[in-house]
């Protein structure tokens, strides 16, 4: 996908320039995004449930994999299946700001134990957020986040919708087909 240039309001009101943000698929680089991909049986069960990361300006992506690891580039649960392009210029600091927002988030959870309730993927990329004051706010959280990223989301492609919902409908059509005819 690449981006147009086009203009936008700004919160002064004036109008400015939003650079194209050009998403790799095939490379899996997806520059200031957040990326979401299924946790296998988990996803499969509650499909809007997965694990997200978040990507420096360059694309490459940090996502809280595991108690103590930060991975770079080589999501815990393979490539992402959906990505939300923000807009680092809504980030204190633009992109410089962003990129360090998302380093230092990463070296943070470096010294967390994973738990998957509290304090989890979700957390990592909500922290990042919150270092950047992304849209002049402290309070993102893993909630607000697993909320937005499926309306602002977009499938990679359609072997991303795929692996995200085809899990689940067979599992739906083979309760279904037990349940009536048994």
């Amino acid at each position: 996908m690449t981006g147009k240039n086009n203009l936008n309001s700004s919160r002064s009101g004036q109008k400015r320039e939003i650079k194209p943000v050009i998403m790799d698929i095939r490379r899996s680089k997806y520059p200031f995004s957040i990326v979401w991909t299924p946790i296998p049986l988990l996803t499969w069960i509650f499909p809007v449930i997965g694990h997200m990361g978040i990507a420096y300006s360059s694309g490459v992506i940090r996502d809280f994999a595991g108690p103590y690891y930060v991975s770079e580039d080589d999501m815990a649960f393979g490539r992402p299946t959906k990505y939300w392009v923000l807009d680092p210029d809504l980030a204190q600091g633009g992109v410089d700001g962003w990129d360090r927002a998302v380093l230092d988030a990463s070296e943070e959870y470096k010294n967390r134990m994973h738990n998957l309730i509290c304090d989890n993927c979700h957390s990592h990329c909500a922290y990042a957020l919150n270092l950047m004051k992304y849209k002049g706010s402290e309070s993102w959280n893993m909630v607000w986040l697993a909320l937005y990223i499926l309306p602002k989301s977009r499938y990679v492609n359609f072997c991303g919708f795929l692996k995200t919902w085809l899990p689940f409908l067979i599992i739906v059509t083979v309760v279904t087909l037990l349940v009536v005819f048994l």
